[in-house]
C-alpha cells in the first residue's frame, strides 16, 4: 500500500515536493494546505489536486472558485505523514498538531534543528533517520554544501572545511526582497548559520562558513576549500564528483559558464519550473594542492531540497534502503550525475 503523504504548505518548495511525491510509486498525494486563494491554489486546483484550508478561509476559497476538500485538520488526519513546508517558524506550531494525531512529520530546514530528531541529507545520514518520527531536511545551501563534503569524503576523511557562500537575493516570485544594487553581509558575523547547519548532520565537522546576498534571482554560488586526512589528486577529486548522484559536472568547453546559462540549460532540457535539483560543479574550477580540495559550484535554491524530501519520507517510515530509495527518486525526478553535457 502507498503511504499517504499531506502537503502543509504549496509555495516554493510545497508545489514541488507535491509534484513530486505525484511521481512515486510507494506514496499518495492526499492534498495541499493552502491559506490564500492565491494562483498557487488556483493551478493546484487545475491540476486535480485536492485543497485544504483553515476553518475560517473556507469562504474565501468559494468566492473565488477554488472547491476546498476540508480543513486543514482534515488533511493531517488522512495522512500518514506531513511534508511541512510552511514558513520559516510556523512549522514548530503546527508539530503541535502533529503530535497531537500522531503523524510523522518532514520539516524543512528554516526550522531550528531542535524540532525534529535528525536534520538529514540522503547522502550523508540516510540511515540515522530511519524510523524517526520527526525529521528536518537541511537548507538549500546546507544540502549543497553536505553534498559535496560526503561525496569528497570519499576519496579521503574530510577533517577541515572552508567554504564561502553567495546567496541570491530572492526567489524569481518574492517582487518584495532585494537588495537590488548592493552585496550585503548575510551576516557579518562568522561563521554564517550555514556552518551550524551542516554540524546538525555531521557534528564533530571543523567547518567556518561565510555568507554574502547578492543582487540575482537565479542560484547560489558556493567557493568550497576542503582539507582531507591524505594528499589526493585530481583525477580522484573528479572521479567521486562525477560517480555521486545528483551532483553534475559542468565543463566550459560547451559554454556553460554562469547561472544564467545553466538555467538555460534547464529550460532546454525541458526541466520542470527550469529546476535543477543537482549540485553544478564547474569542473574548470576543481584545483587540489596536496591533501587540499577546492572548487565551485552552482545550488538552485527553489529545488535542490526536492529529492531530499522524498527520501526523509521513505526513511520516516523506514519504506526501503538509502541506497534504493535515492535510486527511485532520481529515477522517478530525472536527476542526473555524471557530465551535464
Amino acid at each position: 500500500m502507498p503511504v499517504n503523504v499531506a502537503i502543509n504548505g504549496y509555495g516554493t518548495i510545497g508545489k514541488r515536493v507535491a509534484d513530486a511525491v505525484m511521481k512515486q510509486p510507494d506514496m499518495k498525494l492526499v492534498g495541499v494546505a493552502k491559506t490564500s486563494p492565491n494562483y498557487e491554489a488556483f493551478i493546484a486546483h487545475r491540476k486535480g489536486i485536492k485543497i485544504y484550508v483553515p476553518q475560517q478561509s473556507i469562504k474565501k476559497f468559494d468566492e473565488v472558485g477554488i472547491p476546498v476538500a476540508g480543513t486543514i485538520e482534515d488533511l493531517i488526519k488522512a495522512a500518514d505523514i506531513i511534508v511541512d513546508a510552511t514558513p520559516n517558524g510556523v512549522g514548530a506550531q503546527y508539530k503541535l498538531i502533529y503530535q497531537q494525531l500522531q503523524k510523522n512529520a518532514i520539516f524543512q530546514g528554516g526550522e531550528k534543528a531542535e524540532i525534529a530528531d535528525a536534520s538529514f541529507s540522503a547522502l550523508c545520514n540516510y540511515n540515522e533517520a530511519l524510523g524517526k518520527k520527526y525529521i528536518r531536511v537541511v537548507s538549500c545551501n546546507t544540502t549543497a554544501l553536505l553534498r559535496t563534503i560526503c561525496a569528497i569524503n570519499k576519496v579521503s576523511k574530510v577533517e577541515k572545511v572552508r567554504a564561502t557562500i553567495v546567496r541570491r537575493a530572492a526567489d524569481q516570485k518574492e517582487v518584495k526582497k532585494g537588495p537590488i544594487n548592493s552585496l550585503v553581509p548575510d551576516p557579518a558575523l562568522v561563521p554564517s548559520h550555514h556552518a551550524k547547519d551542516v554540524n546538525s548532520v555531521i557534528r564533530n565537522l571543523d567547518i567556518v562558513t561565510m555568507a554574502v546576498i547578492a543582487p540575482t534571482t537565479l542560484m547560489h554560488m558556493h567557493f568550497i576549500n576542503i582539507t582531507l586526512r591524505d594528499r589526493v589528486e585530481k583525477k580522484d577529486a573528479l572521479s567521486v564528483l562525477e560517480n555521486t548522484p545528483r551532483i553534475v559536472l559542468v565543463s566550459s568547453k560547451y559554454g556553460a559558464e554562469a547561472t544564467a546559462e545553466l538555467v538555460e540549460v534547464a529550460r532546454d532540457l525541458r526541466r520542470d519550473r527550469n529546476d535543477i535539483p543537482e549540485v553544478m560543479v564547474f569542473s574548470d574550477s576543481v584545483y587540489v594542492k596536496d591533501n587540499e580540495v577546492m572548487f565551485m559550484y552552482a545550488v538552485h535554491q527553489e529545488s535542490i531540497v526536492v529529492p531530499e524530501n522524498i527520501d526523509a519520507i521513505r526513511a520516516s517510515m523506514r519504506l526501503m534502503s538509502a541506497e534504493d530509495s535515492i535510486r527511485i527518486t532520481n529515477e522517478s525526478l530525472g536527476i542526473l550525475k555524471g557530465y551535464l553535457i
